[in-house]
């Protein structure tokens, strides 16, 4: 597998970039994005985790973003669903995924409580959920609202061409199920019930989608273990605004994870050589 290039699943041909070890030589950390990320969504994030870690990292844009195949539109309010039951599936299966962790933003967080409560997979060992929706809350949609008004204006559309293809197909891939009043009904408690591994969530306290409701909501409808990491004067993306606390807390869950195996050593030694802040973090 090259460090970048396109992914062809059948029907999609999805965006990608990988760092560090290749799945088979070392646990694979897969990187799910938010409503209007890409794989290069994000940044040093990515590079910084690879060697934090020792695994190997693998980010993809979801059809619809960045340089992948444009969705169909308009998009379904199960798109969620649809992206974790279907598409997850076989992209891990593609790229030989072995074991490692799920690390989501966002709405790619709400995918990955998804796909580990309702895909029987032993080869995700836990979850990281930065900034994750289980449900709809009026603040959310209100701020999904204002960004459509920033959209229809053009300010945003300019700054999303230049990490999206289309977009226009972006921005409602996004937009339009969200705002669907349908999409009220999103629930994730069930999903959640039948998670059966460990999760840890980040979130910031002034998160502009989301309260920490979110957090509560997960400790109340999880048997598994649930850990948080809250960070104050923080919004919707904590590994962008707060990278090296974020790093840190991934890097310690995903140790707590993996230290029996034998890339526990290299693990280590990478954690030892290097630091967040030398790579530009």
């Amino acid at each position: 597998m090259k460090d970048r290039g396109l992914l062809d699943l059948a029907d999609m041909r999805l965006e990608y970039r990988m760092t560090g070890p290749r799945p088979g030589t070392a646990p694979t950390i897969v990187l799910l994005h938010d409503g209007l990320g890409a794989a290069s969504s994000w940044g040093s994030f990515a590079g910084a985790l690879a060697v934090q870690t020792g695994a190997g990292v693998f980010a993809y844009s979801r059809a619809g973003y960045g340089q992948s195949s444009p969705a169909k539109l308009p998009r379904s309010v199960s798109f969620m669903q649809d992206e974790a039951c279907d598409v997850l599936p076989r992209l891990l299966d593609a790229i030989d995924f072995q074991r490692g962790l799920l690390v989501g933003h966002s709405d790619g967080a709400s995918i990955a409580t998804i796909y580990a409560g309702t895909v029987q997979d032993h080869r995700v060992r836990g979850l990281v959920l930065i900034a994750p929706h289980f449900f709809t809350e009026d603040m959310g949609i209100a701020e999904i609202s204002r960004t459509k008004k920033l959209f229809d204006s053009g300010d945003l559309r300019a700054n999303l061409a230049r990490v999206h293809a289309d977009p226009d197909n972006a921005f409602h891939n996004w937009c339009d199920p969200w705002l669907d009043p349908q999409f009220r009904r999103l629930d994730l408690g069930d999903a959640l019930a039948h998670i059966r591994v460990p999760i840890l969530i980040v979130q910031g306290e002034n998160d502009q989608y989301g309260t920490i409701r979110q957090i509560e909501f997960a400790q109340e409808e999880c048997y598994c273990p649930v850990e948080v990491a809250l960070w104050p004067a923080t919004r919707h993306a904590p590994h962008l605004e707060a990278p090296e606390a974020t790093l840190l807390a991934v890097r310690e869950f995903y140790n707590r994870l993996f230290h029996d195996h034998d890339e526990g050593a290299a693990i280590s030694l990478a954690a030892e050589r290097e630091s967040p802040a030398s790579h530009g973090l």
